[in-house]
């Protein structure tokens, strides 16, 4: 059940959201101190958020920014505030809509499912990565070719989406050890050629052919392009 984190200083109209949103099938989540809602947000991670503007004791659009700041979660501003600026000015800080009250129900339902559904195919286009018929799913360290997928390790999966995000371009071997050593794993240069022939014979075993990942002599590796 998707839910909706809503805040509303006017307990009527929030009682009345919740009720909504409910009878639709979303789950209300209600903010209870205005002074905490955008770290609330952040830590109950809603599939949508239900904004007021004018707030006592704390700024609306201040709220709209250090949620921006920390999650990518869909955000409709909803208002008294009918005006351009205002609109324009929640937009540019991240804000997803803006509708003015008094809403009309079935409009603010039909524009939260909108947000929902293209925030989920967002999130999942950024899950995986997709090249020459080779698909690399970063959710489950899972890599999928013509119907056949083998499992990665963590140090397999952070070069092949190095290497397929950078597809055509030439990495060179101190740059993928720079990566892998932000995900704290150790690496020297031999561990680095032990996990490049571990990912070849992984690739290998689903049928992924031998050029797809090429080694360029004292330059680096490459995906094909």
């Amino acid at each position: 059940m998707p839910t909706v984190y809503i805040v509303e200083d006017d307990p009527t109209l929030r009682d009345e959201l919740a009720h909504l949103l409910e009878l639709n099938g979303y789950g209300a989540r209600l903010c209870s101190d205005f002074s905490r809602a955008a770290s609330d947000i952040v830590d109950t991670n809603p599939d949508c958020v239900i904004l007021d503007l004018g707030l006592p004791g704390a700024d609306g659009q201040s709220i709209c920014r250090d949620v921006r700041g920390k999650a990518d979660v869909p955000i409709i501003v909803l208002t008294a505030k009918n005006d351009e600026f205002t609109e324009v000015m929640s937009l540019n800080l991240g804000a997803h809509d803006f509708i003015a009250k008094p809403y009309r129900p079935a409009v603010l339902l039909a524009r939260i499912a909108s947000l929902i559904k293209r925030h989920e195919s967002a999130s999942a286009e950024a899950s995986t990565i997709t090249h020459d018929g080779v698909t690399l799913d970063l959710s489950t360290s899972e890599v999928r070719y013509q119907g056949n997928s083998a499992e990665l390790t963590r140090n397999e999966q952070r070069i092949l989406a190095l290497l397929m995000r950078n597809a055509g371009i030439i990495i060179p071997r101190q740059e993928i050890m720079c990566d892998l050593w932000e995900s704290d794993a150790f690496v020297d240069d031999n561990t680095l050629t032990v996990n490049i022939n571990r990912l070849r014979k992984t690739l290998a075993g689903i049928g992924i052919p031998d050029d797809f990942l090429q080694t360029r002599r004292s330059l680096g590796y490459v995906i094909k392009a």
